[in-house]
């Protein structure tokens, strides 16, 4: 029995040993009752060995004893493990709140200065340094590095600049792209940017959608070395911060290029409106605001037809074309109440994605250019291409009428100076003479008009202007029926100016005046009135009619270019402005006014002009007594000019001999010499040289005995023949003709008859 019992008891034992080695934390209470079952084993064993069962004993109260001490100290590992861990998780929860802050306080802003600020100042507290700083990239490729703010001791770096050369632990951990720590020794030994040296610093670059825009650096960590963790916080702080920064520059480029477009779109001096679908103006630039003569915060909301233009049906066409995505001509339209002329453009916005092509809905953009001056710059072109070819038409039918006139003028007038014929007395001759200067003087108001070349400022009396132009739309007057009064100053009422302006000036302002009295109701007085007056230094030429005059409301807009209360095709609007143009050039001022007894009146205000006296002098040579003989040559085509030049001159002793062509004259005067030379100034010499020409390449010294009639506008082919030679216009005065001889004879040497002769 106890031989059994000894078995059981050592099988167990057994047991409990494999046991405690298999769980560890059983340990303890297998050993005690190990002890236990040794205790009732010594009982029942056998006296003569009793000494074993105290070995036993002993060894497991020892085996006890040391299971007991190991339990202790896996107790205490415990605890301190867990006292580690609740440190640890202390810290982590610390830092999550922190970054959490750090989180709230960047998202309050997006201004980059506040941002990076903040990153330096968190990441110094969170890992405990002496300084944090952050820098930031001025290029793409990092090779210029700017410190953007900078805490603690590192806070002397603020604005430093470093470039790619500086091999401080900054550009490595950007080079890199990745943490760069350095833990140093007690010294600062460690280059941390732009020559700064520190004891210990860890840099985590700042990366964002695969950019490097910088580094966040913190140096000098009061506990000690920087540790895993630190580089963690330190990793975590510098991938918010380069979200954030990577953010505020996304920002900064869309507030820069929103900045760049607005002043881009309120500089285009051409308007342009956004319109919804409704057709409401959803943006706006300041030149549209300027047309509408609204505000631009007004102009938004606003229906754009119908804020502009009214009810337009073409302007609303338009928009719907746009609209439906097809792309139209543009559309010249007029403002109403500022008689501007705009062109339009509308085009639709690019198709957004899913919807259809041909969609009818979405916004339309509207281009608004204000093509007012193109378009005079255009009549202008038009109207001086008219005059031109009219110019060359009437000068050379001109050249034509002014020989005939000038024999009929001219010899009329000399036989007018002889003594009455009983047969032909003096008032047919003067009917003659008088209808042959009236012809002339319409010959030459057409030229006036067609004038071409540059204006020229000289002493222009508004009276003869005035004349001028009555003669000039004589019968048009006597067409409709109208009666011209002409008041004119006793005066003359000089001006310094182009008179071929002036005189169109004045014709626009009687067509208008015509065309007013015109539509009147039959029964009422058609009466147009000119006046000219010469007051305290100002030439005044006004222009009244009896006509219904101008409704006041569109007073303001009389001067206003393609304004015009003429029906369409009677007008272009051009006129009134282009003389307000002409006029204001001399100086002066075109006006309107109302007439006391009604109509309209347009008054043309002008400075006054005292020309020089001038004239010949007492004791010239003109005043010779002895008689002078001088040899005349005419060059001129028309056998009637020569007939007027000798019937002139051959009676006072001179010799006058006549050629047809400009070469004949060359040779004659290869000849001989001649002290006057009347020449037609389109009489040639060869078959693209006029005789003038030739005259000044070969015999220079006589274009000072040469008299030039002219029958176009004055204008001479070669500008430096002006200063040489002397005009006169076809048909000739008698008596200005008379004058430029003598003062030709003046200059040149006395010949007696005799030594004409001789010659």
């Amino acid at each position: 029995m106890p031989s059994l019992f000894a078995q059981g008891a050592g099988l167990a034992g057994s047991l409990i040993v494999l046991l405690a080695a298999w769980r560890r934390e059983w340990e303890v209470p297998l050993h005690a009752v190990a002890v236990s079952l040794l205790g009732v084993f010594v009982w029942f064993v056998d006296d003569r060995i009793w000494w074993l069962g105290l070995v036993a004993v002993v060894t497991i109260s020892a085996s006890f004893w040391v299971a007991i001490a190991r339990g202790r100290r896996r107790v205490r590992d415990a605890e301190g493990k867990s006292n580690a861990l609740a440190s640890q998780l202390d810290r982590r929860i610390s830092e999550l709140f922190s970054l959490q802050e750090l989180s709230y306080v960047l998202s309050e802003s997006i201004q980059l200065d506040r941002i990076v600020d903040q990153v330096a100042r968190y990441a110094g507290r969170f890992l405990q340094t002496d300084g944090a700083i952050v820098v930031l990239a001025d290029d793409a490729r990092a090779q210029r590095l700017r410190v953007v703010a900078a805490t603690g001791t590192l806070e002397a770096l603020q604005g430093r600049k470093a470039d790619e050369s500086d091999a401080g632990l900054v550009q490595f951990a950007i080079t890199r792209e990745r943490i760069e720590v350095a833990q140093g020794v007690g010294t600062p030994t460690v280059n941390l940017i732009a020559g700064t040296t520190v004891r210990s610093a860890a840099v985590a670059p700042l990366r964002s959608q695969g950019l490097t825009m910088g580094a966040l650096a913190v140096a000098d960590r009061q506990g000690g070395p920087f540790t895993t963790e630190d580089l963690w916080l330190l990793s975590t702080v510098a991938t918010n911060a380069s979200v954030v920064l990577a953010n505020s520059r996304l920002y900064e480029i869309v507030r820069q290029s929103k900045e760049e477009w607005e002043t881009a779109f309120n500089a285009l001096t051409e308007g342009i409106a956004v319109v919804g679908p409704s057709g409401a103006v959803l943006r706006a630039n300041r030149a549209l605001a300027a047309l509408s003569e609204l505000s631009e915060s007004e102009l938004v909301g606003r229906g754009f037809c119908a804020t502009l233009f009214g009810s337009s049906e073409a302007v609303e066409e338009l928009i719907s074309a746009a609209y439906r995505r097809q792309r139209t001509a543009p559309l010249v339209v007029r403002l109403e109440r500022t008689q501007r002329v705009l062109r339009l453009t509308a085009a639709p916005f690019a198709d957004q994605p899913g919807r259809p092509p041909s969609a009818g809905t979405g916004s339309v953009v509207i281009l608004v250019e204000d093509v007012t001056e193109q378009r005079i710059l255009e009549a202008q072109l038009i109207q001086n291409d008219k005059m031109a070819s009219i110019g060359q038409l009437v000068s050379g039918v001109a050249h034509e009428l002014n020989n005939p006139l000038t024999s009929i003028a001219g010899l009329t007038e000399l036989l007018l100076e002889r003594e009455p014929h009983p047969d032909f007395p003096h008032e047919h001759l003067r009917v003659i003479h008088d209808q042959a200067e009236r012809a002339g003087r319409i010959v030459r108001n057409l030229l006036t008009f067609a004038r071409k070349g540059v204006a020229e400022k000289a002493a222009v009396d508004l009276n003869d202007v005035a004349a001028r132009t009555s003669l000039l739309i004589v019968y048009e007057l006597q067409l409709h029926g109208i009666e011209l009064e002409s008041q004119l100053s006793p005066e003359p009422v000089v001006v310094l100016g182009d008179r071929y302006e002036l005189q169109q000036v004045l014709l626009n302002l009687v067509n208008n005046a015509v065309h007013a009295v015109s539509q009147l109701e039959p029964g009422r007085p058609r009466r147009i009135r000119l006046e000219t007056a010469l007051q305290n230094g100002t030439a005044a030429l006004r222009v009244r009619d009896s006509g219904p005059g101008v409704p006041p409301h569109l007073v303001s807009y009389l001067f206003t270019p393609f304004f015009t209360t003429k029906a369409p095709g009677e007008g272009t609007g051009l006129g009134l402005s282009l003389s307000y143009g002409l006029v204001k050039a001399h100086g002066g001022i075109l006006g309107y006014e109302v007439p006391p007894e009604g109509g309209a009146e347009f008054r043309i205000s002008l400075p006054g002009f005292h020309p020089p006296e001038g004239g010949p002098t007492e004791g010239s040579p003109t005043s010779a007594a002895r008689p002078v003989c001088h040899r005349i040559l005419v060059v001129d085509d028309d056998p009637g000019v020569h007939r007027l030049v000798s019937a002139l001159f051959t009676p006072q002793g001179h010799v006058v001999e006549a050629v047809r062509s400009g070469s004949q004259g060359l040779r004659m005067l290869k000849e001989r010499d001649f002290d006057l030379i009347v020449a037609d100034a389109l009489a040639t010499a060869g078959p693209s040289e006029l005789f003038v020409q030739a005259l000044a390449l070969h015999r220079p010294e006589a274009c000072a005995r040469v008299v030039l009639g002219i029958s176009g506008n004055g204008d001479l082919p070669d500008s430096a023949l002006d200063a040489l030679v002397r005009r006169a216009r076809k048909p000739f005065s008698v008596r200005d003709l008379s004058a430029l001889a003598e003062e030709i004879f003046a200059s040149t040497l006395p010949r007696s008859p005799a030594a004409t002769e001789e010659r």
